[in-house]
C-alpha cells in the first residue's frame, strides 16, 4: 500500500504551542497538515513530529535531523531560527548557511523537503522593531535559496493577515488555533493538497489595544519568565521530548 511518511522538524511553532487541546496537549499546524493529507490522499499517512519548544537552529539540525532521516521519510518539513533571532547577538548569515546543509542532507536521503517560515509576531512583542529586520533578512535568504534549489517554501512570515493580533495566543509569540489552521492550509497548498473545507483559516475577530493593567499583566506572565530563562541559561524545552518520536498512522479529520 502506498505510504506518505511525513516528519516535522522545528521548535514551538512546529510542536504546536498555542493550539491547546482540552487534555493539555498541543496540536498545531504540522498535526493538521498530516490530517489534511490523510483526508485528501488515498495513500496511508504516517506521521512523526520531532519538534521541541525553545530549540535553537543548531540543535534542531544536529539532534532532530539525524533522527528524522533514520525514519526514512518521504516528506520532511523544516522550520528553525525563530528562537535565534529573538537573541540580540543572532548571526543571520550563519543561520542561513545551516539551511543549505538541511537541503543537501534531505536530498541525499531521497525525501521531499518543504521549508516553512513561521508567522511574524514582532508587531506585538517588546523590542519587536529590533527583531523584525533579522526575521525579514532570514526569510528573504531562505526564500531565495528555496527558489534556486527548487525546494517548496511555505512563506508565513510575509503573510500580513497572519501578523494580525487575532491570530496569536495571549503570549503574542505563538499562534492561536486559527493561526495554526491558516499555516496548515498554506503548507498543504504548497505540497499540492486542499485543506478540509470546514477548517477556519481566517479570523473573524478583532483585538483591541490592551490597557495599562493588561499590559502589565502580560509582562508579568510572559515577558519576565522569558527574561529569567535567558539570564539563567534555561529553555522552555528543557526536559521535554518529541511528542511523536516514532511513526503513528493518521486518520482523516472529522468536524
Amino acid at each position: 500500500m502506498p505510504e506518505i511518511r511525513y516528519v516535522a522538524l522545528g521548535d514551538s511553532f512546529t510542536e504546536g504551542v498555542g493550539d491547546d487541546l482540552p487534555d493539555g496537549r498541543v496540536r498545531g499546524w504540522a498535526d493538521l497538515v498530516a490530517q489534511g493529507m490523510a483526508a485528501a490522499s488515498p495513500d496511508r499517512v504516517l506521521y512523526a513530529n520531532l519538534a521541541i519548544r525553545g530549540r535553537l537552529l543548531d540543535r534542531i539540525i544536529d539532534d532532530q535531523l539525524v533522527h528524522a532521516l533514520a525514519l526514512e521519510p518521504t516528506l520532511v518539513t523544516f522550520n528553525g531560527g525563530g528562537n535565534d533571532i529573538l537573541r540580540p547577538n543572532a548571526d543571520t548569515a550563519a543561520l542561513f548557511r545551516r539551511y543549505t546543509e538541511v537541503i543537501d542532507r534531505v536530498a541525499s536521503a531521497g525525501a521531499q523537503l518543504v521549508l516553512i517560515s513561521g508567522g511574524n509576531p514582532t508587531a506585538g512583542l517588546p523590542l519587536g522593531s529590533r527583531i523584525q529586520p533579522k526575521g525579514d533578512m532570514l526569510n528573504e535568504l531562505v526564500a531565495r535559496l528555496a527558489g534556486e534549489r527548487g525546494v517548496p517554501f511555505a512563506d508565513n512570515w510575509s503573510d500580513r493577515e497572519l501578523a494580525k493580533p487575532a491570530y496569536w495566543s495571549p503570549d503574542r509569540l505563538h499562534l492561536a488555533e486559527v493561526g495554526h489552521h491558516r499555516v496548515a492550509a498554506r503548507v498543504l497548498a504548497t505540497i499540492g493538497f486542499d485543506h478540509p473545507a470546514f477548517w477556519i483559516t481566517e479570523s473573524s475577530g478583532t483585538t483591541d489595544s490592551p490597557g495599562l493593567r493588561a499590559e502589565l499583566a502580560y509582562y508579568r506572565r510572559h515577558v519576565l519568565p522569558w527574561v529569567q530563562r535567558r539570564l539563567t541559561g534555561r529553555s522552555s524545552g528543557d526536559g521535554r521530548v518529541a511528542k511523536f518520536a516514532e511513526w503513528s498512522e493518521v486518520e482523516a479529520p472529522s468536524r
